[in-house]
């Protein structure tokens, strides 16, 4: 294990590999920073960028983009008011009203600083969490797979989005996706329809494109109205300087908040479907909750930015521990990292931390290295990106587009992809305007084609399909996707009542109202 640490640490450490990670960071740091353009995209525009890179500095280089991009979102969130990605929703609550009040340099480093400290826990909490999961894991058989990974589909449905009945349908039509062409066992030809464009297949990484960068981009092309536009260009004034040795000691006088949310954060990175997007509230919540002045939250309080910062920042070692040790990606951002992994002949499951250590231990020191890269650039370069954040759509958009279509026509050099591409893009944007979450979909294509080939596997070794009953992990994964899906419809008929209820109150005191002023 030494050895592999070594070889890791001397990977990554390379100058050449050091500056590539510095720009992924930078490029990471500046993409969540422009409202509307998502850590995902970013990570997916980064994705053909590796493939002629050997698989440790590949690894490393999105790993930057997906460190800095988490604690790019605050900048447009203090700056701005507006969170450039869900997972700086709460960093807005203080941080901008913080920077309003002129304090835009202490706003930024009360989130650089907790972004930095939420991600060094998250790695310490991956490097102890892993490598005993994965051991476990390798004892599973195919019954335990199938149930694990009908479990993760069931908890992303029910978490992402507004609707587990949309969740489950973007689930189930990503599984349909992936049946689309040769079969994972037999690679026999299925639900072609007799087009020739689908007889490979609908590669998962156009999928991504499509439904991410691509829908998103149409999005971006829909007229806005001017009070928008005069929101998206007003950047606040007031000092820029970076105030890090007031906010260091500020932060370590009260630890306890910093830790908690961090620990949040990990937890919720490491269920999948849950993602910063939901850390980042959770946590700034239990700082609200325990704070003795709660009055203070939404006004500038400084608690309220580490709470948020860190609870974002450290769902990056949390959603790494079940692909590493399981090989289930938990947010789309890991799906990109698997595929990643995979274009380089290396296959994703429980034996990865046995087979290629050092390709494990590599990510745990490019982890650490894009934490300080974040920090630095961030600090160094506060006034800069008050220029970032205005460059115009028209720039970026068609920027953005071009990199899409050459990374997607460089996967397997087909003109058919482009084609998928703008079919998967607009079916993308279909969804998002409808409300269903792209996500479900997106991890169904991935976690689809294991579904199934785990599926057969069992009935291969046994044709008793009462063990995916009786033999005990399957059995309680099967349970907890049982449970899963009911608590959340119990969850969805709570809130209807309660929405009713508010409604019949408000009724009745606008009626009573009404007879008293007669």
């Amino acid at each position: 294990m030494m050895d592999a640490f070594l070889l890791a640490l001397g990977g990554v450490t390379e100058p050449y590999t050091l500056m590539l990670m510095a720009v992924a960071t930078f490029a990471g740091i500046v993409a969540a920073a422009i409202p509307g353009f998502t850590i995902t995209m970013a990570i997916v525009l980064t994705l053909p960028l590796t493939f002629a890179m050997p698989p440790m500095q590949g690894i490393a280089v999105m790993l930057s983009v997906y460190v800095g991009g988490l604690s790019g979102g605050l900048f447009s969130a203090a700056l701005l008011g507006i969170p450039g990605t869900p997972s700086a929703v709460a960093t807005t609550f203080d941080a901008f009203p913080m920077a309003r009040s002129g304090q835009p340099g202490r706003a930024l480093s009360l989130g650089l600083f907790a972004s930095f400290v939420g991600s060094l826990i998250s790695i310490v909490v991956l490097i102890v969490a892993a490598p005993p999961l994965a051991l476990l894991a390798v004892k599973l058989g195919p019954w335990e797979y199938f149930a694990l990974i009908v479990f993760a589909l069931t908890i992303i449905a029910s978490l992402v989005g507004d609707s587990l009945l949309r969740g489950l349908i973007a689930g189930l039509i990503g599984i349909g996706i992936a049946t689309i062409g040769p079969d994972p066992l037999m690679a026999r030809e299925r639900f072609t329809f007799g087009y020739e464009l689908l007889t490979a297949g609908i590669p998962f990484l156009v999928v991504l494109i499509g439904m991410y960068a691509m829908s998103q981009l149409l999005s971006e092309l829909e007229p806005t109205s001017a009070s928008q536009q005069a929101s998206s260009s007003s950047l606040v004034s007031g000092d820029m300087r970076p105030h890090l040795w007031d906010v260091v000691m500020s932060t370590l006088r009260k630890p306890f908040n910093i830790v908690r949310s961090s620990l949040l954060g990990v937890f919720i990175g490491a269920v999948p479907g849950a993602g910063s997007s939901i850390s980042n509230l959770v946590a700034y919540d239990q700082a609200k909750r325990a704070s003795k002045h709660p009055e203070t939250f939404g006004k500038g309080e400084p608690e309220g930015v580490v709470a948020s910062e860190a609870g974002n920042s450290s769902t990056v070692g949390g959603s790494l521990i079940p692909l590493i040790s399981l090989g289930i990606p938990g947010s789309p951002a890991d799906a990109v990292l698997m595929a990643a992994i995979m274009v380089h002949g290396i296959s994703i499951g429980p034996r990865l931390i046995l087979d290629h250590p050092d390709l494990v231990y590599s990510m745990f020191i490019a982890m650490a290295v894009a934490s300080f890269f974040m920090l630095f650039i961030g600090i160094l370069m506060m006034r800069a990106f008050m220029r970032l954040l205005n460059v115009p759509k028209y720039i970026v958009v068609p920027v953005v587009l071009a990199c899409c279509a050459i990374g997607t026509y460089t996967l397997n050099n087909r003109l058919s992809d482009l084609y998928l591409l703008a079919a998967i893009g607009t079916i993308g944007y279909l969804m998002k305007k409808l409300d269903y979450p792209l996500a479900p979909l997106v991890l169904g294509v991935v976690l689809g084609p294991i579904a199934e080939t785990n599926l057969r596997r069992a009935f291969q070794t046994s044709a008793d399909w009462t063990l995916f009953f009786t033999r005990p992990i399957s059995a309680l994964l099967l349970t907890l996707a049982v449970v899963s899906v009911a608590y959340s419809i119990y969850s969805y008929i709570r809130q209807r009542r309660l929405l009713a209820q508010r409604a019949e109150a408000a009724q009745n005191s606008a009626y009573q109202d009404g007879v008293s002023q007669e």
